[in-house]
């Protein structure tokens, strides 16, 4: 059984989609442990607390430094005993030694089809707005591996996702949510559940 931890900053859509997910047997051989988050108003601990999941809030406003709360927020996950930790909408930079203990054990979901829209200063609605200023016509999201760089971990699932006329930035979000992040997501977490995963040369290969 994977022992899953999921991190998040937010309202926790994905983390409903996961919850959802693991209730109906899309994701296999998996529990959801805990629910981690930097603000303690997120609404994604309200999700968990519904459905009877541990939850806890790690703050940087509740300590002196950032590394003494990088400490607290590893001694955190420590404790869940988790076998995979999945950053669903967690805006905080992990901590190296984090990556370093949890290698090929983190997973992010990147609502844009990385490369493009990716890495430092893009997150959320920033990433669709920078999307429809370009003009592409298609987007979607991606489920990727963390290391130590921001969104360069070696990329498991891709979907794409079509810009239509008149989409706003929040349109365009809510569309990559629904017809791709919380499709791939629960998927990428069942894989893993299921070792259906290889990495060879640091590329992500289902078996």
């Amino acid at each position: 059984m994977l022992r899953v931890v999921v991190l998040v900053s937010g309202g926790g859509t994905n983390l409903q989609a996961i919850i959802d997910a693991v209730s109906s047997g899309t994701i296999t051989n998996t529990e959801i442990v805990g629910v981690i988050s930097n603000n303690k108003n997120a609404y994604a601990l309200e999700r968990a607390a519904k459905h009877g999941i541990k939850n806890v809030c790690i703050s940087p406003k509740d300590f002196a430094s950032r590394a003494e709360f990088n400490e607290a927020l590893l001694d955190t996950v420590n404790q869940f005993e988790a076998d995979l930790l999945v950053l669903a909408g967690f805006l905080v930079v992990i901590p190296e030694k984090m990556i370093e203990s949890y290698r090929n054990r983190i997973i992010n979901i990147h609502p844009s089809l990385i490369p493009s829209f990716c890495g430092t200063g893009f997150y959320g609605l920033k990433v669709h707005e920078a999307a429809l200023e370009k003009g592409v016509k298609v987007v979607g999201a991606t489920v990727h591996f963390v290391d130590e760089g921001t969104d360069t971990g070696a990329i498991i699932m891709q979907k794409a996702v079509g810009v239509q006329k008149g989409d706003t930035p929040e349109i365009l979000q809510r569309r990559v949510m629904e017809q791709a992040e919380w499709i791939i997501l629960p998927q990428a977490i069942d894989l893993i559940a299921n070792d259906k995963l290889e990495i060879i040369d640091g590329k992500v290969w289902i078996k």
